[in-house]
């Protein structure tokens, strides 16, 4: 039953690292434009551009909070029927979830480095600050990838390894 309990619960000593203060700025940044580009609107000085600034803060936030969720095993599951399987299932079903979301996650990153690819050569860039698209289909990829590898490790690791 421990090896179970090893794989189900979140680590909850687990230090601050980098991924949360990443993750911590991106939403820092989306705050501090949002609340510039409200002001702005009402004073008459709107901040153009601010969507683009916020949606490329929020692509990193995500990106750091889905691997940081991912790495110290605390991403939401609902228990309802595998706390009713004996151990020996119990430990089966959650191998097999964590094979199916490494698979889902290595076929976005999968789609992520397609689309980069496929506009690498493009130049894309946002409209108005003319934020280039590559870093963030970069930082898409890289995150999606490692994500899958973490669960594709959570899959296969030996029996009675720790998360």
């Amino acid at each position: 039953m421990d090896s179970i309990k090893e794989t189900t619960e979140p680590n909850a000593a687990s230090p601050r690292g980098p991924l949360f203060y990443v993750g911590a700025a991106g939403l820092l940044i989306v705050m501090s434009i949002e609340t510039i580009a409200v002001i702005g609107r009402h004073i008459g000085w709107p901040l153009l551009g601010a969507i683009e600034i916020i949606q490329a803060a929020i692509l990193t936030a995500a990106c750091a909070a889905m691997l940081s969720a991912t790495l110290n095993n605390t991403h939401a599951t609902v228990h309802l029927l595998t706390d009713r399987l004996s151990p020996t299932t119990k430990q089966w079903f959650l191998r097999f979830a964590a094979l199916l979301s490494g698979l889902l996650f290595a076929a976005l990153c999968a789609a992520a480095i397609w689309l980069a690819s496929d506009f690498w050569h493009a130049h894309e860039e946002s409209e108005l600050m003319h934020i280039s698209f590559r870093p963030l289909r970069a930082i898409a990829a890289l995150t999606t990838g490692g994500i899958s590898l973490v669960f594709l490790y959570r899959a296969f690791r030996p029996r009675g390894g720790t998360p």
